[in-house]
């Protein structure tokens, strides 16, 4: 739905990457941008705003806010910020950068959402697409909240490629005509309830928002195993073709009821007439990527790729090379007997439980950071099977001490070093030291990844005995 923004004013709130991205497409595209951040703007990004003659403004957003035929907004600006208020009193249109992306989008486009589980099936989507367009020619492009925005490699697309584009529920709340031809809800799960003011419905509504603009030519698929969305899903008319996956029971399906499932260690895709075997677990399950959860996630992309029309041949090729995202569940090394994983992505308790989950003996387990209001409660029974010694960092070290002091020997760390050499003195023969901090990071890091990188810089630097 391309539109014509010859003489329009817009205002792009936050100069962040996706800001940046979004003012840069509607500024090329023949629109008069502001671009307005609250913070400070990086030099750099400054001459490069510059020199595409994008007006900016830091410090603060003034009055030229307002004056706007419509707002782009950053996902990571709250609904209740007062510049989003004033928009609104206004009347001023408000827009996410998926949204106005989507008006410039030539390709057909995969959307992944959920808790967790949406880096790793994007990832495997786009591998999957990557590789059949190689013998179709077309090419995939992996957007969104996996780090690149869908604002940057839009214009490049054509009508014969894929964008497959990871959606975050800040990212989905401002889109009103976005349209995927294929949609994924990988789960929902308590998450982000700060923002939603502690509301799961509302946080499961900025989800659904996925789906909000699908026809009867488009498919969502969705995980069945996950509470929330079988309740939400079962016996409900919807103009688009439904398809569960899951590893239990599966009862659901759509116009041609296709199913993805486990059927013992076989994943199979059942329709009326018959079943379609794709592969055993065995040939993709290794050391750096395994666990339940990710037997979903292989599921959900099956299923993607199903709809797409990629064959079982290159789902079989593709899925045997696939070793895993960084910092989810990541390999990093064996020291003295001792595998050690990075999963620093593990930023909420469900996370944090799938890694426990995932580990085949016990562990040493670091946790911790900026809380979200855990309830540590639910994992006192895997911690206590799981769990030899728990080291706990961060601004919810006291909350971790007092939740699992009682059935398993916790330690405070100074810092993420810290945190480290006290595992390493700690882990025995055979066992997993896991970094699943089941925390923000922003008490301690800027984000998910540095974290992750200084927790595997902090274990190479170790020396085995």
């Amino acid at each position: 739905m391309a539109i014509n923004l010859s003489g329009k004013k817009v205002s792009v709130i936050g100069a962040g990457i996706s800001g940046i991205a979004a003012a840069e497409l509607l500024q090329a595209q023949g629109a008069a941008v502001l671009l307005s951040e609250f913070g400070r703007i990086g030099a750099d990004d400054i001459l490069r705003l510059q020199e595409q003659q994008i007006s900016i403004e830091q410090d603060g957003h003034s009055e030229k806010v307002y004056d706007a035929d419509f707002c782009v907004i950053s996902p990571g600006i709250t609904q209740n910020a007062p510049v989003v208020k004033t928009l609104e009193s206004k009347g001023i249109p408000i827009f996410s950068e998926i949204e106005i992306a989507s008006y410039f989008c030539k390709a057909r486009i995969v959307g992944v959402t959920g808790t967790d589980g949406k880096t790793t099936t994007s990832t495997l989507i786009h591998r999957l697409c990557e590789a059949n367009g190689l013998q179709n020619d077309y090419r995939s492009f992996s957007v969104g909240n996996i780090g690149v925005p869908f604002s940057s490699k839009v214009l490049d697309m054509n009508p014969r490629d894929i964008a497959v584009v990871e959606l975050s529920s800040y990212q989905l709340e401002r889109c009103c005509s976005f349209r995927p031809d294929v949609a994924v809800i990988t789960n929902i799960t308590p998450d982000h309830l700060a923002r939603y003011e502690g509301d799961m419905q509302r946080y499961a509504a900025a989800k659904f928002r996925i789906y909000a603009n699908q026809g009867v030519a488009d498919t969502l698929i969705y995980n069945e195993d996950d509470p929330l969305l079988r309740e939400h899903f079962s016996g409900k008319f919807f103009p688009f073709n439904l398809v569960p996956f899951g590893m239990d029971s599966v009862q659901g399906g759509g116009i041609d009821r296709r199913i993805v499932l486990l059927d013992g260690e076989r994943i199979v895709v059942r329709i009326p007439n018959g079943e379609d075997e794709v592969m055993v677990i065995s040939d993709f399950l290794k050391q750096s990527f395994r666990g339940r959860h990710n037997i979903s996630n292989v599921l959900a992309a099956i299923a993607a790729a199903r709809a797409l029309g990629i064959s079982n041949e290159i789902v079989r090729s593709v899925l045997s090379e696939f070793n895993g995202v960084e910092h989810r569940q990541e390999y990093v090394t064996t020291l003295n007997g001792a595998c050690w994983v990075n999963d620093s992505k593990a930023t909420n308790i469900n996370a944090m439980r799938q890694a426990l989950e995932a580990v085949p003996g016990s562990c040493v387990l670091i946790a911790g950071g900026r809380d979200k209001g855990n309830d540590y409660n639910s994992l006192a029974g895997l911690v206590r099977k799981k769990v030899s010694l728990l080291i706990a960092i961060g601004e919810s070290q006291g909350k971790i001490v007092s939740s699992f002091e009682a059935i398993v020997v916790v330690k405070k760390a100074t810092s993420l070093e810290d945190a480290v050499l006290l595992a390493y003195e700690a882990a025995g023969q055979g066992e997993t030291v896991l970094f699943s901090p089941g925390c923000a990071s922003f008490d301690m890091f800027a984000n998910f990844e540095e974290r992750g990188i200084k927790f595997k810089q902090c274990v190479h630097q170790l020396q085995p005995c």
